[in-house]
């Protein structure tokens, strides 16, 4: 079984490619787990080259094939803010309430219907040969008026569906992993997976 580095230590990320991989014949394992101490310097413009350099660093330490995620949170009506930011939207620092807050403070007064959204994925997997697939997967919403739910971690609290009626935060695991721009990502890297083989 070939081993698969993720590129980031965030759990949600790990559990959520797991659940969705599971079944493909790749050992899923943190970059931490596997002793990366490196540091990461996310500096791209887009989600498309944040997720290469997450990949490239990690597979440039330990050798392995990896694979990185970055995901983000565009906002119509704010020129596609927080985007590449979307961790570090409040501050460097900022953690998700911080977040949250400084996102809800950037839209007020602004009305409901003109709070179009989409959540963003962007996959890359790297292998030993140099070749690369790169997914993106998204998902449309808009931005609620408060925090709803609390199944979910980042902007997903305040990320509506209208289909659903529920804010991300409000659907159980399963659900979220069928609908997800990251599940929409990894179902577009397994079709590639099956058609390099």
């Amino acid at each position: 079984m070939d081993k698969v580095i993720l590129a980031s230590s965030n759990p949600h990320k790990l559990l959520e490619i797991k659940a969705i991989l599971k079944d493909f014949g790749y050992a899923l394992y943190t970059a931490e787990e596997m002793g990366f101490t490196g540091e990461i310097i996310e500096d791209g413009t887009t989600f498309e080259e944040n997720s290469y350099i997450k990949a490239k660093t990690v597979q440039e330490a330990l050798g392995e094939i990896t694979i990185a995620d970055d995901s983000g949170l565009m906002v119509d009506v704010l020129d596609g803010d927080p985007g590449v930011f979307s961790a570090r939207y409040a501050s460097e620092d900022a953690d998700y309430a911080m977040n949250n807050l400084k996102l809800l403070s950037s839209l007020e007064g602004t009305p409901f219907l003109e709070r179009k959204a989409r959540f963003v994925s962007v996959i890359t997997m790297l292998f030993k040969s140099g070749e690369k697939i790169v997914c993106r997967g998204e998902m449309e919403g808009f931005i609620a008026l408060q925090e709803a739910g609390e199944n979910g971690f980042g902007y997903d609290p305040l990320f509506y569906l209208p289909v659903h009626k529920k804010t991300f935060a409000e659907l159980d695991t399963e659900e979220k992993n069928r609908i997800s721009h990251r599940a929409k990502a990894l179902e577009a890297l397994k079709e590639a997976l099956s058609q390099r083989k």
